[in-house]
């Protein structure tokens, strides 16, 4: 190939490297065993910015809309957050799945644009979500990985899901402040009109503007009284 001018890079050519919108995953001899590390060349981008940036991602109901307070369409973020995001290195790791036939397969990837997206989509949801919205999301938002990865998608059941986490969106507005560094980020904090550890309501471990003392003598024996009928009946039981 070399003769008649076809030249690339050789050494990479032994890794298979699949690119698209949400992420590139790359395969080779040391993915086909539990043990194998892929070397920092088998990776598509390399980093070529080692100190630290912070960025600033707006969420609209679930979905990212802004990057740096600038308005974007969806895949148009995508591409300038892995744009930036990739001179770090960062959104590198190894996935190992089940497939419906049993087997199980690895492959290594990089990914730093979804990985920074889901971390910051979801740190707003803990802001503003409630604990079982928050809890019921993350279980229905598994089997429907699940499901689509199984070639799914046309099931019934993927509409009811989808109906539910939209549904659990409606709120999901506001900024999420992140830093990147080489090879990682970390994702600072978050501010929203709809966050729910407003201080209107108390500071955690510091103040309650809630209820009254009396008010927790009372929770604390109404929330008690199933053990208290439980270890009162088995008072006697040999343990």
């Amino acid at each position: 190939l070399k003769e008649k001018g076809f030249d690339f890079s050789w050494e990479k050519s032994k890794y298979s490297i699949n690119q698209g919108i949400w992420g590139t995953s790359v395969g080779g001899v040391e993915t086909l065993k539990s043990s194998g590390v892929l070397p920092e060349e088998a990776y598509p981008s390399q980093v070529t910015n080692h100190g630290t940036q912070r960025i600033t991602l707006g969420f609209e109901k679930g979905e990212a809309i802004l990057l740096n307070g600038e308005k974007m369409t969806p895949v148009a973020l995508i591409h300038q957050l892995h744009h930036i995001a990739s001179q770090y290195g960062i959104g590198r790791d190894v996935h190992v799945g089940d497939t419906i036939i049993g087997t199980k397969g690895r492959v290594a990837f990089e990914a730093p644009a979804p990985l920074i997206l889901i971390k910051a989509h979801h740190l707003l949801e803990k802001h503003v979500l409630t604990k079982q919205q928050l809890y019921w999301k993350d279980q229905l938002s598994n089997w429907y990985g699940q499901l689509m990865h199984e070639a799914q998608y046309l099931e019934p059941v993927m509409r009811n899901i989808e109906t539910f986490l939209t549904d659990t969106q409606q709120f999901v507005t506001g900024e999420v402040e992140v830093e990147l560094r080489p090879y990682h980020f970390a994702v600072l904090g978050c501010s929203s009109d709809y966050d729910l550890m407003s201080s209107r309501f108390g500071e955690y471990g510091e103040s309650n503007k809630s209820f009254s003392g009396e008010d927790v003598v009372g929770f604390t024996k109404v929330t008690a009284n199933p053990l208290k009928i439980y270890y009162t009946i088995h008072d006697n039981d040999k343990r």
